[in-house]
């Protein structure tokens, strides 16, 4: 609870949900929270949900996609699992439906941003990070048009305590060197879904890797794009294939900080 300026008790919606997810309480009128109706009266399992996601995903059914994320969320599953169980598999299967031609572009970019808006929601509806927390900042490189997966990495982050930021996609190597020089995060990530020239990506990340390293900043990257043999030419501290190993190798820097 807070108090207003006029002396008001005030529960902040994200409390509520703390609250609602630590004591397994059921939430009687999701509406008011501005959720949907039905929230919380789910059986919120990972199983089910991943079917019932894709089919709401591709039929750009926003309101039944936002209650199956947050039924999972209150059902006190992680974050990272539900981004790497449920959203990450599920786009997986959507964009291999679109390879087959069984899925159209338009409704996988409906689905996108969908999951977007929903992810930004459950990102104001976790607790306060602390001001004082460790800082990590990180994004997708130039040419690299894919929000989902740096979205879900700041979430991530954010649900473990780090003051994260995700700086956005489509970014020149040059600004990320600025932005590590400014913000001095322990931590920089690259999500890496695409890779316009190999041998410019190599020379540019271990330029990017040298930066951090001078600022005492740990280098993690992921991605479908960094494969076995592009990643052994490279300079990091951490490659991550999902976000629950970006989790726990974010432990490690966290408390140490």
């Amino acid at each position: 609870m807070i108090r207003t300026a006029g002396g008001h008790r005030k529960l902040p919606i994200k409390g509520v949900l703390e609250f609602l997810r630590e004591s397994g309480h059921t939430l009687v009128e999701p509406e008011l929270l501005g959720l949907p109706a039905t929230v919380g009266q789910g059986a919120g399992t990972v199983r089910r949900a991943k079917e019932r996601l894709k089919e709401a995903l591709i039929q750009g059914d926003e309101t039944i996609a936002r209650q199956i994320i947050f039924d999972l969320y209150l059902s006190k599953n992680r974050i990272s699992e539900i981004c790497d169980n449920v959203i990450a598999s599920v786009f997986h299967e959507i964009g291999d439906l679109w390879d087959c031609g069984e899925v159209e572009v338009y409704e996988e970019r409906l689905s996108c941003g969908i999951c977007l808006r929903i992810l930004n929601e459950l990102r104001n509806s976790i607790p306060t990070v602390p001001p004082k927390g460790p800082i990590a900042i990180g994004g997708t490189l130039d040419g690299d048009p894919y929000e989902l997966q740096t979205t879900m990495v700041e979430l991530v982050l954010r649900d473990n305590r780090w003051n994260a930021t995700s700086l956005g996609n489509s970014l020149p190597f040059s600004t990320l060197e600025v932005a590590i020089k400014k913000m001095k995060p322990q931590l920089l990530w690259l999500s890496v879904s695409f890779v316009r020239n190999q041998e410019a990506f190599l020379e540019e990340t271990k330029k990017l890797f040298r930066t951090a390293t001078e600022n005492n900043t740990a280098f993690v990257v992921g991605g479908q794009a960094l494969t076995d043999q592009l990643r052994k030419k490279m300079n990091y501290n951490s490659f991550c294939d999902t976000l629950q190993h970006l989790e726990s190798f974010a432990a490690t820097i966290h408390h140490n900080a």
